[in-house]
C-alpha cells in the first residue's frame, strides 16, 4: 500500500521545510489514551445491516441515512483502516508528528489554508441537521471499528470526529484543481512571473492551466445515438491504483430514501461518482484558473505591514506549530509564523511577498452538495444540488432516467476585472483587484441534450465534448475565467470514434471505453513526425526499429509488437505537456527508447503484454492500454526493472444503462478488489482477472439480484 505521506509528498517540497525548520526544542511525548468501552457503547444507537455479496463489496442497508452511514464507516474500516489513519493524519496536519520532517510540508499547507479554522467557525450554522448527523453516523462507525481493534490503531490518533470529515472535503477539493503549482512556484529562485499590467500596456498572454498527471473519462448516450432507445452512461475517473485517493465501490441504502452504487475514497462518508435509481454521474478533473497571486509592497519601516489603496495595513499574524517525530516517543517541536492579508494567506522570499487568493476558501459546504446529489432523482434536481457551488471544480457527465444527458463545467470560478492578464502576478495594493464572486453554476460550460445525442469528457477543452453543431462557444465566455484548452488523445480519438457511429449499440458503447489506440491526429502521433523523416544509414542500431514505429498500427493491444517502442518514443511528450514544457527531439527520445529496451530485452519488438503489467501481491498479468488512450493504463519502472507496472489510471469504473421502458442495470469492474489491504482476503484481487480481460461484473443493485449472491450478511 501506498501511504498518504508518498500520495503526496510531490506537492510540496524541501524549499518549504527549510523555511519551517528553525525554533524548536526536544520533547517526550506520550501516547494519548483511547478508551475503547466509551465507544462501543454507541453501537446501540444504530440500526444497519451489511452485506457482503460474492465479490466482498459491501452493500449498507440502515433504518435512517445515519445508520447507514454507520455502517459504511464500519465496513471502510474493515477494508482500509490504515489508509484512513493515514488520511486523517493529513487532514488534521499531523503527519509530521508520525512521518518525520519531510511531511512538515503538508502539514504547513493544511495550516497556512486555515482549513481548520474555516471549518469550527462555519461548522455549526452553515451545515444542515441532516448531513451532520450522517457526519456523526460515520465518525461513530469509524470509532466503534478502532474500539473492538484496539491493537491495530494508532489510539493516540482517536477520536474521528465530524470536522475531520469536513476538514478532508475542504482540502482534497483544493488539491484536485491544483492549488498546490503556484504555491510551489513562489519558493523558486527567482519570481516565476510578471506583475500584470492593464491591458492596455501590455499584450494579454493566456497560458494554459497545468495539466492532469493521468486522467479521467466520462460518457454519455441518449436515446438519440443508441440502437434500442437506451440512455447509457460511463463513469471512469482515473485514480491511483492505492492510497487514499483511489475508489473503494459501495452499495448505500436507507429507508430514507438513500440508495446509491458508486465509488468512494476511504475516509468518505458519501458516493463520489455513481448511480442511484434515476441518475447517475461520473466526475473529470478539469482544472480552470482558480489561483491567483498578488505581489505585496511591504512597509520599509514596518516589516508587518503592506500597502492597500494607500493605507499600510497590518498583517494578519497566527502562529503555527509542527510536534516533528525525531525516534520513538522524542519529537521536535517547531513554531512559525503564517500571515495573512485582505487577499488570503502570504508567503515572504527574498524575491518578494505574496498573497494567494483561491477559490474555495473558506467553503465547507463540500459533503452537504455531495448528499443532496446521492439523493438526486432527476437531472433538474441534481442541477439544484450543484446550484450551491460549493465543490471547486470537476467536469461531469450525467445521466438520467428520462433519458436525459447532460455535460457541466463546475468550477468556482472567480469573476474578475477584464483588462488583466490573470495569469500574472497581480499588483497587491488594489483592492479593486481582489475578487469575491464566482460565476454561477447555470452560467458555466454546460450542453444539456445535443442533437448529437453524446457528450464525452477527458480532461479536455469544455468547449469540444460533443459534435461541432452543438457545443458552446468559446467566445461566449470571457478569458479571465482562463478555462482549459487542450486537447486530450482521449478527447480526438473519443471525438472521431463517436463521430464515426451514430447508432450505438450496447457493444459499441462499451468497446468504445477499452479502445487503446492512439489518433493518428493527437498530439503524441503528430510529435513522431520528425522522427519519421529521419533516416538511419544501414547497419545503424536504429534504423529497424524505426521501421517498427513506422509500422505501428497506434494500438497498445497486448500483442503489439510496436507499442513498447511507441509508447516510450512518446512519453516523454506527453510528461512535458502536463509540466507545460516544451518536448525534448524526439530523436533524442527515440534512441534513448531503443537502448533501453534493447539492454532490458535484447531486442525492440516485444510485445506490449510482456512490457506492461498489472501486479497484486503474488499475481503479475498483462494489461492492455497506456498513457493518455481510452483503455488508460498509467506505469512506472521500465528503466528499473523492464515492465511497466500499473500504477494509475483506469481503477474502478461503471456502466449504468436504462432501456426504453426505464429498467436499470450497473455493472462494474475494480482493478484488485474489494479488499484491497488484505492479502489473506479472497478479495484482495479476485477481479484482476476480470479486469485485464476488459471484462464486467454484476454490481447486484436490485434487491432481488443481491439476495441471490450475499457471500456474508451481518451487523457491525
Amino acid at each position: 500500500m501506498n501511504s498518504l505521506k508518498n500520495h503526496w509528498k510531490a506537492l510540496l517540497f524541501a524549499p518549504l521545510i527549510l523555511l519551517l525548520v528553525g525554533h524548536f526544542f526536544l520533547a517526550y511525548i506520550s501516547p494519548n489514551n483511547f478508551d475503547p468501552e466509551a465507544y462501543l457503547k454507541k453501537r446501540q444507537e444504530y440500526q444497519v445491516t451489511i452485506k457482503r455479496d460474492v465479490w466482498g463489496v459491501p452493500h449498507i442497508e440502515g433504518k435512517k441515512d445515519r445508520d447507514t452511514a454507520f455502517g459504511f464507516a464500519f465496513a471502510q474500516s474493515e477494508d482500509h483502516y490504515q489508509t484512513i489513519e493515514d488520511a486523517m493524519r493529513f487532514y488534521r496536519g499531523i503527519q509530521s508528528a508520525s512521518n518525520g520532517y519531510e511531511s512538515i510540508p503538508l502539514d504547513y499547507l493544511v495550516q497556512l489554508l486555515n482549513i481548520w479554522p474555516s471549518v469550527d467557525q462555519q461548522y455549526d450554522t452553515a451545515l444542515s441537521d441532516e448531513i451532520k448527523e450522517i457526519l456523526i453516523g460515520f465518525t461513530d462507525g469509524i470509532n466503534y471499528w478502532a474500539a473492538k481493534n484496539p491493537d491495530e490503531v494508532d489510539q493516540g490518533l482517536y477520536p474521528i470526529v465530524p470536522k475531520d470529515l469536513v476538514a478532508s472535503f475542504s482540502l482534497q477539493h483544493l488539491l484536485f484543481y491544483g492549488i498546490q503549482k503556484p504555491i510551489m512556484e513562489l519558493f523558486e529562485d527567482t519570481r516565476k512571473h510578471t506583475i500584470s499590467m492593464d491591458s492596455n500596456s501590455t499584450a494579454w498572454k493566456l497560458v494554459e492551466e497545468t495539466p492532469l498527471p493521468v486522467g479521467s473519462n466520462a460518457y454519455a448516450i441518449s436515446p438519440l445515438r443508441s440502437s434500442d432507445g437506451s440512455t447509457r452512461l460511463l463513469i471512469n475517473s482515473h485514480q491511483p491504483l492505492t492510497g487514499p485517493v483511489a475508489w473503494y465501490e459501495a452499495h448505500l441504502k436507507s429507508d430514507e430514501g438513500w440508495n446509491i452504487m458508486g465509488g468512494a475514497f476511504p475516509g468518505s462518508p458519501l458516493i463520489t461518482v455513481g448511480a442511484n435509481k434515476h441518475v447517475a454521474w461520473g466526475a473529470t478533473v478539469n482544472q480552470p484558473d482558480l489561483v491567483d497571486i498578488y505581489v505585496l509592497e511591504i512597509n520599509p519601516n514596518n516589516d508587518n505591514q503592506y500597502r492597500l489603496d494607500d493605507q499600510w495595513l497590518d498583517f494578519e499574524i497566527k502562529q503555527a506549530s509542527f510536534k516533528v517525530k525525531l525516534f520513538g516517543n522524542f519529537y521536535w517541536t517547531v513554531d512559525q509564523d503564517l500571515f495573512y492579508s485582505k487577499h488570503g494567506p502570504v508567503l515572504r522570499r527574498d524575491h518578494g511577498s505574496y498573497a494567494i487568493r483561491y477559490a474555495g476558501h473558506g467553503e465547507i459546504q463540500q459533503p452537504q452538495q455531495w448528499f443532496d446529489m446521492n439523493k438526486a432523482d432527476s437531472l433538474n434536481t441534481w442541477k439544484t444540488a450543484m446550484d450551491r457551488l460549493a465543490i471547486s471544480s470537476f467536469n461531469f457527465v450525467v445521466a438520467d432516467d428520462s433519458g436525459n444527458i447532460g455535460f457541466f463545467h463546475n468550477s468556482q470560478s472567480p469573476i474578475r476585472m477584464e483588462g488583466r492578464n490573470w495569469k500574472e502576478y497581480l499588483p497587491g495594493d488594489r483592492s479593486d483587484l481582489i475578487w469575491d464572486e464566482y460565476l454561477p453554476f447555470a452560467k458555466l460550460p454546460q450542453v444539456v441534450n445535443p442533437d448529437s445525442g453524446f457528450l464525452l469528457s477527458t480532461n479536455q477543452s469544455p468547449f469540444e465534448v460533443t459534435a461541432q453543431g452543438d457545443n458552446v462557444s468559446r467566445t461566449d465566455f470571457s478569458e479571465t475565467f482562463g478555462f482549459p484548452k487542450r486537447m486530450t488523445n482521449r478527447a480526438t480519438r473519443g471525438l472521431e470514434l463517436f463521430s464515426e457511429n451514430d447508432s450505438m449499440t450496447q457493444d459499441d458503447f462499451r468497446n468504445l471505453k477499452f479502445d487503446n489506440h492512439y489518433s493518428a491526429n493527437s498530439r503524441a502521433i503528430k510529435y513522431l513526425a520528425e522522427l519519421f523523416a529521419i533516416e538511419y544509414a544501414d547497419g545503424s542500431p536504429y534504423k529497424k526499429p524505426l521501421q517498427l514505429l513506422r509500422d505501428w498500427d497506434l494500438g497498445t493491444d497486448i500483442d503489439n509488437m510496436a507499442a513498447g517502442l511507441g509508447v516510450c518514443t512518446i512519453s516523454e511528450e506527453w510528461i512535458s505537456e502536463q509540466a507545460r514544457k516544451t518536448p525534448p527531439p524526439v530523436k533524442q527520445e527515440f534512441e534513448k527508447c531503443v537502448g533501453t529496451l534493447l539492454q532490458k530485452f535484447g531486442r525492440t519488438d516485444i510485445p506490449w503484454g510482456e512490457i506492461n503489467r498489472l501486479k497484486r501481491g503474488k499475481m503479475d498479468m498483462p494489461v492492455a492500454g497506456g498513457p493518455d488512450v481510452l483503455r488508460a493504463v498509467y506505469g512506472r519502472g521500465l528503466e528499473e526493472h523492464g515492465h511497466l507496472s500499473a500504477s494509475g489510471g483506469d481503477g474502478l469504473f461503471i456502466f449504468v444503462s436504462w432501456d426504453k421502458e426505464g429498467k436499470q442495470s450497473i455493472e462494474s469492474i475494480h482493478q484488485f478488489g474489494s479488499a484491497t489491504l488484505d492479502e489473506s482476503s479472497p478479495h484482495f484481487a479476485d477481479q484482476m482477472p476480470l479486469f485485464v480481460e476488459e471484462k464486467m461484473k454484476n454490481t447486484f443493485f436490485d434487491s432481488a439480484s443481491l439476495e441471490d449472491n450475499i457471500e456474508r450478511e451481518y451487523e457491525p
